[in-house]
């Protein structure tokens, strides 16, 4: 499956055409030594770029789940909000899927620049943050571009309800996502260098 909203049907599109070109090719043999390569070229664009806009189905994981697949860069305590940041590599499954069930009550941009998402200044990053109202009380979720991450792609807006696991945007060719989570509700189960899944990994939990 490919991600929504972000290339599929493009990408269906390119390979119908890729088909039709190599069949095309090979009727007609023999044909110029540069068609092959374009052809051969096209192919692998395509190729990296199905896998790139992959988006697996996943099961919900149990209490709160990563909102990106990567590995954790961050849990840290910051006033009364517990944040778990995760740094999406170009590998990584690039679709972001909620922590817990909410409402999306506000989305907004902010920021300036595009510094290397793993730097401290990168908060400084051109971003856009989802306020939620959730059963633990407010939930922020950023997304954070990169050098190269610089499309951001929403696929909910203001007023959008959305169960836990389930998409609600992407960023192209990777950067960095921001839990922040109320401290006074919750107990991280995860630490920096620790791997994740969108949507799977428990991250965080109720205090029992």
């Amino acid at each position: 499956m490919f991600a929504p909203r972000s290339g599929g049907p493009l990408l269906v599109t390119a390979a119908a055409l890729l088909l039709v070109g190599g069949l095309g090719a090979v009727a007609v043999l023999p044909f110029p030594l540069p068609v092959l390569v374009l052809w051969v070229a096209l192919c692998a664009v395509w190729t990296f770029s199905a896998w790139f806009f992959r988006d697996p189905e996943r099961s919900p994981g149990e209490g709160i789940v990563s909102a990106a697949d990567g590995r954790v860069r961050a849990v840290e305590e910051r006033g009364d909000e517990l944040l778990i940041s995760v740094f999406m590599n170009v590998t990584d499954v690039h679709v972001n899927r909620l922590p817990l069930t909410g409402t999306f009550e506000r989305v907004g941009d902010a920021g300036a620049g595009h510094r290397a998402a793993y730097r401290p200044d990168a908060d400084r990053n051109v971003a856009r943050t989802y306020e939620l109202s959730t059963a633990l009380g407010p939930v922020r979720i950023v997304q954070i571009t990169g050098v190269l991450a610089r499309r951001l792609v929403s696929f909910v807006g203001p007023g959008t309800t959305r169960q836990k696991g389930e998409r609600f945007g992407m960023i192209v060719l990777g950067s960095r996502v921001d839990v922040f989570l109320p401290r006074s509700r919750v107990v991280p189960t995860v630490r920096a260098g620790d791997r994740v899944l969108a949507g799977s990994t428990t991250i965080a939990r109720e205090p029992r």
